[in-house]
């Protein structure tokens, strides 16, 4: 099995070398390819995503992704800057389906900023869907504004679209992995002032009729964000779209005591996919060694059950993880009084000793 490794910027060198770690220890043959990528990227060629990272990608069964971005890269042109990256890997890999879930480890209860009564036992599913919406949708830019009140001024512009059949394949994809879990699916929109959105629901809940097993509801963006932190266990899937997905994600990850612990795989329609670390490239910290590296440990997990097929592997990580956490180590992220507080490399390492 052929894996690009694309450490990228920030803390992404020194997490993702603890997934690889990982992935050495549990005795496959792996062929484990590397490139530069991000502000990496730009140093080495001149663009984010060079010609030879994108080949690599695109020839591999999977890709293992670090983070991306820097401060340094914030003067450059919007092409150039780091986060082009994982978005020319998003659109040229046709990666149109995030999964990101949000589980809270027991032993993590205190960590959450919010009771334990309100998140323990939390266990959701954030499918995103991530090729479209208003991130990719053209035209946009800058220009002269041609009416209203602010008429001849500058303006910035950009286009929320979904085409239909973007709009049905992350829905048949959010029904299916809800047949798999507890049958309940919330699709998140704003329908109420979003033309776009309408649509979106619309849709929805015409491919609802293939999945009458399923229970499905439907929230605004804003009620999602509130009952998120008010009531998060009352979800289990939640479908939305690009912007939304990225913003209720990064919320979600908070549930869990650190965005540190939220893992994501990004597919197309064949299972092949990028496997990421939800949080950023931290460059406050990088260097340090004190970064959480179990969220991109965890995405490799991810990646062998849902690319590679090795589900009894995936499950030696993710059980390995349980391990660690039951026996008090703690980055930094999320230490409590009474836990071991270690650095990035000390906890890929216990991860490898708790392989079983």
């Amino acid at each position: 099995m052929k894996i690009a490794v694309l450490p990228g910027d920030g803390i992404g060198p020194e997490i993702v070398e603890q997934a690889v770690k990982v992935l050495k220890a549990l005795g496959e043959s792996f062929e484990l390819e590397f490139a530069p990528v991000g502000g990496a990227g730009y140093e080495a060629s001149g663009h984010p995503l060079p010609e030879s990272t994108l080949k690599l990608a695109l020839d591999a069964d999977a890709v293992l992704f670090g983070s991306v971005g820097d401060w340094k890269y914030d003067n450059l042109e919007r092409a150039l800057r780091p986060e082009q990256a994982i978005l020319g890997l998003r659109k040229n890999l046709n990666l149109f389906a995030n999964f990101r879930p949000a589980i809270l480890y027991p032993e993590l209860a205190g960590a959450s900023t919010l009771k334990s009564e309100v998140v323990s036992g939390l266990d959701i599913l954030i499918i995103r869907e991530l090729t479209g919406d208003i991130y990719f949708g053209q035209p946009r830019g800058v220009r002269e504004c041609p009416d209203g009140p602010f008429k001849g001024q500058r303006e910035g512009f950009d286009t929320m679209r979904y085409a239909e059949g973007e709009v049905r394949r992350i829905a048949h994809v959010a029904f299916q992995a809800a047949q798999k879990r507890s049958k309940r699916l919330t699709s998140v929109d704003k329908a109420n002032v979003l033309e776009t959105f309408q649509f979106w629901k619309d849709i929805v809940i015409d491919v609802h009729k293939e999945y009458p097993d399923v229970a499905l509801d439907h929230m605004y963006v804003d009620n999602a964000a509130m009952q998120l932190v008010r009531a998060p266990k009352k979800f289990d899937v939640i479908v939305t779209g690009n912007m939304f997905g990225d913003i209720l994600s990064d919320a979600a990850a908070m549930l869990t005591g650190s965005i540190g612990m939220l893992p994501s795989a990004s597919l197309d329609a064949n299972n092949k996919g990028l496997y990421e670390p939800s949080h950023g490239s931290a460059p406050d910290i990088a260097g340090k060694g004190i970064a959480n590296p179990l969220a991109t440990i965890l995405s490799a997990a991810m990646m062998l059950r849902y690319s590679l097929k090795m589900e009894a592997h995936a499950d030696r990580i993710e059980n390995a993880v349980k391990s660690v956490l039951a026996k008090g180590l703690r980055t930094p992220d999320i230490f409590e009084d009474g836990c071991t507080k270690v650095g990035t490399a000390e906890m890929g390492d216990a991860v490898v000793s708790a392989l079983v």
